[in-house]
């Protein structure tokens, strides 16, 4: 793991400690790496929910509660899906705080309307606060995954 994620990870462990709260994840693109991030970290445990990997509209719409009719026309790689799985898994882990992740790690995959590297995310809070962001990563897949994991860590470090 690359030392500004572990970096991250920690400090968004601090963070959540000192407020008493917990995180989830709901990844697709990223395979749950935001996830292995942060249990890189000792300690995790007390501050770190559980991940989900949803990697299929199927394990989105039963694990998550993803609409169906939202996937089919927006894809799985929309703000609205993103919004549904960092909803969906907050509802279901109990967690103060989650992030969803859904994109196009490539290489193959990609659209004139969403290329290779289009990543969007949601972070969503117990009070009802909600933040997306979409990002275009370059390079190959693995680049793209990390790229999209330190991102979900930065932003949620901001957050908090």
């Amino acid at each position: 793991m690359n030392n500004h994620v572990f970096q991250l990870s920690q400090s968004l462990g601090e963070q959540l400690v000192q407020r008493n709260w917990r995180i989830a994840t709901a990844e697709s693109c990223t395979g749950g790496g935001v996830a292995a991030a942060i249990t890189a970290i000792a300690g995790s445990s007390a501050w770190f929910e559980y991940g989900i990997v949803s990697y299929a509209n199927a394990a989105k719409e039963k694990l998550l509660g993803v609409s169906g009719e939202i996937l089919a026309r927006e894809g799985a790689v929309s703000e609205a899906v993103v919004i549904e799985m960092a909803k969906g898994v907050l509802t279901l882990s109990g967690a103060n705080i989650a992030v969803a992740i859904s994109g196009i790690a490539g290489p193959s995959g990609g659209s004139p309307e969403k290329p290779v590297g289009t990543v969007w995310f949601a972070w969503a809070l117990a009070t009802g606060e909600l933040k997306t962001e979409l990002k275009h990563f370059h390079g190959d897949r693995a680049s793209v995954q990390e790229q999209a994991v330190l991102c979900a860590l930065q932003r949620i470090n901001q957050l908090l």
